[in-house]
C-alpha cells in the first residue's frame, strides 16, 4: 500500500470515528435533539428559513427522511411552517423561539466540548486544522450526508 492510500484510509477511518462520536455526544447535549435534528436546526438558523425540499437537496437526503425529521421538530415545537412571502404556494420552515433557545444551548455545549478536546493544541495547529476542514468541506461533492 502506498503512502497516499494509507493516508486516505486513515483519514476515512478517523472521519468515521469523528462522526460516530458526534452522534453519540448529541444525545448528551440535549436528550431530545439528535445530531440530525441539531444539524437541521442549525441550517434553518443560518439560512433564515427554507423549504423542506431545500434541506433534502442540500444534505442529499430523501425527501421522506427530511419530512420525518421536520415533523418530529414541529411536534417538539422547535420548527414551524410559514408561507413564503414571495410565493404564497410555498411553505418555508423556520425556527420557533423554543427552537432558537435549544439550538443556542446545544451550540454552547458543543463548542465547549470541542474547546476541551483541543485545549492543548498550539494555535498554529488549530489554524491549520480549521483551514483543512474548510478546504475539505468546500471541495466539490462535499455536501453533507447522513451516513
Amino acid at each position: 500500500m502506498d503512502a497516499e492510500q494509507t493516508a486516505v484510509e486513515t483519514i476515512q477511518r478517523e472521519m468515521t470515528v469523528f462522526a460516530r462520536r458526534a452522534r453519540a455526544s448529541a444525545g448528551r447535549m440535549h436528550p431530545e435533539l439528535s445530531l440530525v435534528s441539531y444539524t437541521l436546526l442549525g441550517h434553518l438558523e443560518e439560512s433564515g428559513g427554507c423549504r423542506a425540499t431545500d434541506l433534502a437537496a442540500y444534505y442529499a437526503l430523501d425527501k421522506s427522511t427530511v419530512s420525518r425529521q421536520v415533523s418530529a421538530l414541529e411536534r417538539a415545537g422547535l420548527v414551524e411552517r410559514r408561507q413564503d412571502p414571495e410565493d404564497h404556494r410555498v411553505q418555508v420552515l423556520d425556527l420557533t423561539e423554543a427552537g432558537r433557545r435549544i439550538l443556542a444551548q446545544v451550540t454552547v455545549r458543543r463548542r465547549a466540548a470541542v474547546r476541551e478536546r483541543l485545549e492543548d493544541w498550539p494555535q498554529e495547529d488549530l489554524d491549520r486544522f480549521a483551514g483543512y476542514l474548510v478546504r475539505y468541506n468546500g471541495s466539490t461533492g462535499a455536501r453533507p450526508a447522513d451516513d
